[in-house]
């Protein structure tokens, strides 16, 4: 199936991803993993919520911790748009597709809009959240893997090609993606909105659930520095794959799994994608390189594990075919 064409002029404007909110069972756990593992900072903390930064971000929060009874889920996932206007637009636009839309309170954010895609998963769009003082200089404050910035979110789908359809329509643009050459069905693509290699993923699988929430950091060493940390200090079987580097996206990554089995990617070294007439890259499902660029394959784990979204209803793929998976 040929990929849409690429429509510059959406309804609405999205600048790019922002947050997730993910449900955790224990709080102080969760803290302990995102805060002094991972090197998130804390911008606010109740006895139900914590709130976490990356180091070069002035928002007030990219992960809200929320301790619940239904851990292991996601609540929404998190977009900012370009000005106050658009969070109508996109009411309206979210509303001629047949999805639910609702104004809801954030603390820290304006005016957000609560909403869901074309399979369920639920979203939320703002353009105003309080601004903090810069502390991408502060180098005291830096440890764990040193995470800049949050970069993307990767979904399960049980029908790509409908996923991209969608998000196309919301002015996503695909980088890179993987086609099934016996049906000519997309099994996975990446599309984004900031001029990087994806702000949303998604893979062939059990959906909508959620994959992971990748941040970025500086360089490959520092994942080296966080698996020697993890692995010294009770995390040891929280790592699920990794460290490698993609074929598709070129980055270097690695997968790992918090206290709640929510998955995250550290990631780094990916590439810019600004010109709006870049020609999305192919690759064969069958190529051990398109996983990993030094051709070992991915854990069984890596195409099954992924966690729920609070109230959608998931369904199975009918794609037979399948990647290279480690034995």
């Amino acid at each position: 199936m040929p990929l849409p064409e690429f429509n510059l002029y959406p309804d609405f404007n999205t600048v790019r991803l922002s947050h997730a909110y993910l449900n955790v069972s224990d709080l102080a756990a969760s803290k302990a993993f995102y805060c002094d593992t991972l090197g998130l900072q804390i911008t606010d903390e109740s006895e139900t919520h914590v709130y976490l930064r990356a180091m070069e971000e002035r928002g007030h929060h990219c992960l809200v911790l929320q301790k619940s009874d239904a851990p292991g889920t996601v609540d929404a996932v998190g977009f900012k748009t370009y000005d106050e206007a658009d969070l109508d637009r996109a009411e309206a636009w979210f509303q001629a597709q047949g999805r639910p839309t609702q104004w809801v309170i954030r603390p820290y954010q304006g005016r957000t809009l609560l909403t869901s895609d074309n399979l369920g998963i639920p979203l939320e769009f703002y353009h105003k959240m309080d601004r903090l003082p810069s502390i991408h200089q502060k180098y005291a404050l830096y440890n764990g893997v040193k995470p800049l910035r949050i970069d993307h979110f990767n979904c399960f789908s049980p029908d790509v090609d409908a996923s991209v359809a969608f998000y196309n329509s919301m002015g996503f643009r695909v980088t890179e993606y993987t086609e099934d050459e016996d049906s000519k069905r997309l099994w996975a693509a990446w599309m984004h909105r900031k001029g990087g290699v994806h702000d949303m993923a998604f893979t062939n699988g059990t959906g909508p659930r959620l994959h992971h929430v990748a941040f970025w950091v500086p360089t490959p060493l520092n994942i080296i520095d966080l698996l020697d940390l993890m692995a010294t200090t009770g995390y040891v079987d929280n790592i699920e794959r990794g460290p490698g580097r993609h074929g598709i996206s070129n980055a270097f990554f690695l997968y790992v799994l918090d206290p709640d089995g929510h998955r995250i990617e550290i990631y780094c070294s990916d590439y810019q994608t600004v010109d709006p007439d870049l020609e999305p890259i192919k690759w064969d499902l069958t190529d051990p390189q398109r996983q990993t660029l030094w051709g070992a394959p991915a854990p069984k784990s890596w195409f099954e594990h992924g966690t729920r979204f609070t109230d959608a209803e998931t369904r199975d793929s009918d794609i037979a075919a399948s990647p290279i998976i480690a034995p």
